[in-house]
């Protein structure tokens, strides 16, 4: 007996139309899959790198502001002055003094305010490697002491300095500076016949040193955004002449000196900066490594 074997039977033209199908819309299924997470992924990375462009117009843009602001005040004042005089058919001559005298101080403001507007972006840029020598910390806080003596002298307040014998590594200048305006910032918050107190120490390869008053304090909140430019706190803070560039322009000092700034307050009681910078070596001029 025989038996034929019949050979195996191929897919319909049904089946395989129904295959191809299927396998089209498996990839169109798979290339939107990766269309949409490529195009989430894009735009995640490209957030990322605009942020701290967006960042940088923002403060920008802030800057222009609290700056326009700060200029606005005395030009209102002058002119306001100069009208309110110009409309009085005669002037004294002491008035007229008075005029000068108080317009001149408008001045003195506007001058001073574009000095510190001028040393902010001057900061920005990075110190030259040739600028940095080694620098007595006791010479350098002597002089920031004298800087400041009519002020002290007018408060009865006596600024008290360490006797160190360090050296830091930096710009002289810069770093002079930087101690004038925590003095000036001690002296400017605080009371009559207070004390500020200066303390300074080595750690490691670096030198600490504390600038402590007994003024107004700060906040929590005060204490987040005293770096900030412009920015001058509570009304009892911001009742103080200046602009609020002051600890800024300190903040960019020790910046560029690869140092820390920091502070610690209590409402009421006082404050105390910290100030941390690198270490010079007392026989070589060079930075401690």
């Amino acid at each position: 007996m025989i038996f034929r074997v019949s050979p195996p039977r191929g897919p319909s033209l049904e089946e395989l139309e129904a295959a191809q199908l299927r396998l089209r819309n498996s990839l169109f299924l798979i290339n939107l899959v990766i269309i949409v997470v490529a195009g989430l992924g894009g735009y995640w990375l490209a957030g990322r790198t605009l942020q701290p462009i967006q960042q940088m117009v923002d403060e920008q843009n802030q800057f222009i502001s609290n700056a326009s602001h700060e200029l606005r005040t005395p030009l209102a004042t002058l002119q306001a002055e100069m009208e309110a005089n110009l409309l009085q058919k005669k002037i004294s001559d002491k008035e007229a003094r008075e005029l000068i005298k108080s317009n001149l101080e408008e001045l003195d403001t506007l001058q001073n305010l574009a000095n510190k507007l001028l040393r902010l972006t001057q900061l920005h840029s990075p110190f030259q490697k040739e600028q940095f020598e080694k620098v007595s910390l006791d010479l350098l806080l002597a002089r920031s002491q004298r800087n400041l003596w009519g002020l002290a002298r007018k408060k009865q307040i006596d600024i008290f300095l360490p006797s160190t014998q360090l050296f830091v590594w930096g710009d002289e200048l810069a770093l002079q500076q930087l101690f004038t305006i925590l003095f000036d910032n001690a002296l400017k918050y605080s009371a009559n016949k207070k004390e500020v107190i200066v303390l300074a120490k080595q750690q490691h390869n670096q030198v600490l040193v504390e600038v402590r008053d007994q003024g107004l304090g700060m906040s929590q909140l005060d204490q987040q955004h005293i770096f900030e430019r412009f920015y001058r706190g509570d009304k009892a803070r911001s009742g103080s002449e200046g602009f609020g560039l002051g600890l800024s322009i300190a903040q960019q000092i020790v910046s560029q000196h690869r140092g820390k700034l920091a502070v610690k307050s209590v409402l009421g009681k006082g404050s105390s900066f910290f100030v941390t910078l690198p270490l010079a070596s007392k026989k070589e001029g060079k930075e401690f490594s």
